[in-house]
């Protein structure tokens, strides 16, 4: 039996259309800052793990400068493993005010249950909050 990840003698064995489509599992995660007039925003999606660590951690320097309450946006997220859980440490021990996790997906949430570091977080069911972007016009 041979999966995506065998070798032949030409390459890695063929992978078919249907997996090469799927885009859930194997995304490429991404964390984007958001500064709001009362909150700064971070979303997160994708694959939250050791490939995103400098933009994680470049995240949490900017919320921390910023200085406002922190909310993370987890909606996205299809997998974290221990740099995505550091990661929310690192921002609820920094942060002035307490932080808050939105829309937190069950992967995500059985990790805050198992290391505790739900203990740190307030985590929202959906999104609760009114987050106004700065600039915008809206209200």
């Amino acid at each position: 039996m041979r999966d995506g990840n065998s070798t032949i003698p030409d390459g890695p064995a063929d992978v078919s259309q249907a997996d090469q489509g799927a885009g859930v599992v194997g995304e490429p995660g991404a964390v984007q800052v958001i500064v709001g007039t009362d909150a700064t925003r971070i979303v997160l999606s994708g694959e939250v793990d050791a490939d995103l660590g400098p933009e994680l951690q470049e995240a949490t320097a900017e919320a921390e400068q910023v200085g406002l309450p922190i909310e993370v946006d987890a909606h996205h997220v299809t997998f974290m493993d221990s740099s995505g859980v550091a990661f929310l440490a690192r921002l609820s021990i920094r942060s002035q005010h307490r932080v808050r996790l939105l829309r937190v997906p069950p992967t995500v949430r059985f990790l805050l249950e198992v290391t505790r570091i739900g203990e740190l977080l307030d985590v929202v069911e959906g999104d609760e909050s009114e987050f106004q972007p700065v600039g915008d016009s809206t209200n």
